[in-house]
């Protein structure tokens, strides 16, 4: 089973989509196997990280930023190529084992979808397959 979801992003930040992988999986009926979580834009992302501190969110976008900043030399017309290498370095998708139909996070563990290049309107996949 695919859900599709969509989200309204602002330029650049950390959205976290935790309940709605959640409200996946429980749609789903599936109490063992696995949740595929899905981005199909190249200037996003989609990963795991800490969701009780919001201060770890606003650090990593600032590493993200020094570590890779817009540059001069770079030659997409577009203008947004450090986006894209956000992106490509986040990864597109995250795969969560499901037992006893929850999802397998630690503690402090979240779902993010990763905005690099917004404000845009963007979709993200759970795909819930079952044991």
């Amino acid at each position: 089973m695919v859900y599709e979801y969509s989200l309204k992003t602002e330029k650049q930040n950390f959205y976290n989509i935790t309940s709605s992988v959640k409200n996946a999986v429980k749609r789903s009926g599936v109490l063992n196997g696995i949740a595929v979580v899905y981005c199909p834009h190249t200037t996003a992302g989609i990963t795991i990280n800490e969701n009780a501190d919001p201060d770890v969110v606003n650090d990593l976008l600032f590493a993200l930023n020094k570590t890779y900043p817009n540059r001069m030399e770079f030659r997409h017309i577009e203008g947004n190529s450090a986006a894209h290498l956000k992106s490509s370095m986040i990864g597109i998708s995250e795969t969560i084992i499901i037992d006893n139909g929850k999802l397998m996070l630690g503690v402090w563990q979240g779902v993010y979808f990763t905005e690099f290049d917004g404000p845009r309107m963007r979709k993200y996949y759970v795909k819930v397959i079952s044991e």
